[in-house]
């Protein structure tokens, strides 16, 4: 207490450039304190990490408490970017189309994609009324007013509380928080695309500019098959799949789901054998499933007539002793340059010809390639199915004939969203399914995983997302029912991190969204080709 009888608290203060121990008056919000730093950082502080625990800048600090600051660098932050700029293209939409429904449906080109309910295709000229009311709307720097609201919940979840954030009369819930007003929303781009729009945002590497625009045709539409087969099954949000699960619907929900994918996988082998394909690349990000897929499309290609050779880019890693190095001196395992090229074009293009080829065996111990194991010859229309990180980088086939190509993009494009604003990233479910698949068959905790998230991350985005538009097809792996099934596994994993240790606020996060999912608790019923197999056990394809 000082002199004024005002009451004063310790607070240390990490900013992203220092780190600083001061006092502040009991009370006082984080949105005061950040104004006596914003001028000296970089980017605009948008929320804050209080005791490890991500809360939004209106947040008032009654005790001593550690607080790190956050821009759109952060990934969770620049979610918080994503949330406040939909509510602004709500309140917009609301104003100019009364009672319009407005539905979030997956994220694309570096945005989020979206539909309104009273148009089957939105206009040109709507979307530019709706832009332009939203940049007004950002000059008039309304606040976002936080309410909370119980809401009737299952027997399981007890009641799940609903954030609910207000902007002058336009009312949405979220899974997390927003930024205090409209101003802070000012980098944002309205595009028509499909039968929708896309509202497109900076991301997390250049906060203050819009990325390049580019046409993901590919996963528009795989997002939008994914639509279908929810609709296919009456199901579009959570609250749909939990009422599966309370009646008992959900065993056939789960049949339903794999024949779809059979189904799809079987389309895939049909055009490969109709077309005479030979090289067969496939890629895919971190828990995508690429493993389950490349084994179940060789079945299909038996199915077909066809004999495939199935292998991995990893056996052609040059020798460990010259692993290239990242930035920081450490192996770069994921980078192109750390896969022999011209040894794998050399046999690729040899088994082609019918040559014998002695394929090599990595042995990640010694950090050497093994000759002698697998010697073989490809007889003539024998496909060669290749899987790795790689396969859709023309570097990694430069050497091979373009007319001998079929190249193949595996991904969980997760189309059940919580409600109709709130999506869940399919950068979220394949962490799930890591987070799980390391603990069942790694021994890896939670914290480890997340831990490592961000660097696996950071590979992708260079290895991996810039080739996805060279595919020729794109699997989705998702199944509507798995994050019920996942959340059996992965709930006592997230919970076991305490707020002392630094993945705490990343695991809050996704135990924000998995609560709202009931429990698949008995999965017996799930086949044992099924791609889910392969991160939760019982795979027939993965040891």
């Amino acid at each position: 207490m000082n002199d004024s009888g005002t009451e004063k608290i310790m607070i240390h203060l990490n900013t992203g450039v220092s780190t600083v121990k001061l006092e502040v008056d009991k009370d006082t919000s984080l949105k005061d304190i950040v104004q006596n730093y914003q001028a000296d950082l970089p980017y605009t502080i948008l929320a804050a990490k209080v005791n490890n625990k991500m809360e939004d800048l209106n947040r008032k600090i009654h005790g001593f408490s550690e607080i790190q600051l956050l821009d759109m660098r952060d990934n969770a932050t620049n979610y918080v970017y994503q949330r406040s700029a939909t509510l602004i293209f709500i309140k917009a939409v609301s104003e100019i189309l009364q009672n319009c429904s407005v539905h979030v449906e997956n994220s694309l080109n570096q945005g989020l994609y979206m539909e309104l309910m009273d148009y089957q295709k939105v206009p040109q000229k709507l979307v530019s009324a709706i832009e332009k009311r939203m940049k007004e709307l950002v000059i008039q720097d309304i606040p976002f007013i936080l309410e909370v609201h119980a809401r009737e919940g299952t027997s399981e979840n007890g009641g799940l509380a609903t954030t609910m954030y207000s902007c002058g009369e336009t009312r949405s819930s979220y899974v997390g928080p927003v930024v205090p007003s409209t101003g802070y929303v000012k980098l944002f781009e309205l595009r028509k695309y499909g039968d929708g729009v896309i509202l497109r945002f900076p991301d997390t590497k250049s906060p203050d500019r819009m990325p390049e625009y580019r046409d993901d045709k590919k996963l528009y539409d795989a997002f939008k098959e994914a639509s279908e087969w929810g609709d296919l099954m009456g199901i579009s949000v959570v609250s749909d799949l939990n009422g599966k699960i309370a009646s008992g619907e959900y065993k056939q929900i789960i049949q339903i789901s794999e024949a779809l994918h059979e189904k799809k996988v079987a389309q895939i082998a049909d055009r490969i054998a109709k077309k005479g394909k030979r090289i067969i690349l496939i890629s895919g990000a971190s828990s995508s499933g690429k493993t389950t897929f490349a084994n179940r499309l060789c079945i299909q290609l038996r199915v077909n007539g066809m004999h495939p050779i199935y292998l991995g880019t990893d056996d052609y890693f040059v020798d460990r002793v010259n692993t290239p190095l990242d930035a920081n001196g450490n192996m770069n395992f994921e980078d192109i340059t750390g896969i022999d090229l011209d040894l794998f074009n050399s046999h690729m293009n040899a088994l082609l010809k019918g040559e014998e080829v002695d394929l090599p065996v990595y042995d990640f111990k010694l950090g050497v390639k093994v000759f002698g194991k697998r010697i073989i010859t490809a007889q003539k229309d024998q496909p060669i199915v290749i899987e790795g990180i790689h396969g859709l980088n023309k570097r990694l086939t430069e050497s091979i004939p373009d007319e001998e190509k079929f190249k193949i993009y595996v991904g969980p494009f997760t189309q059940i969203n919580i409600d109709e604003h709130n999506r869940i990233p399919t950068t979220d479910a394949r962490m799930l399914r890591r987070i799980v698949r390391d603990h069942n068959f790694r021994g890896y905790s939670a914290q480890r995983t997340i831990s490592a998230w961000p660097l696996v991350r950071i590979g992708e985005d260079k290895n991996i997302f810039p080739y996805s538009q060279e595919a020729d097809v794109l699997m989705n792996t998702a199944h509507i029912y798995e994050l019920a099934v996942l959340k059996k596994y992965a709930y006592p994993l997230l919970s076991s991190i305490t707020q002392e240790e630094p993945e705490f606020s990343e695991a809050v996060r996704m135990l924000r969204f998995i609560r709202h999912f009931d429990s698949i608790e008995d999965d017996s019923i799930i086949v044992n080709n099924s791609v889910l197999r392969e991160f939760i056990g019982g795979s027939i394809f993965v040891d």
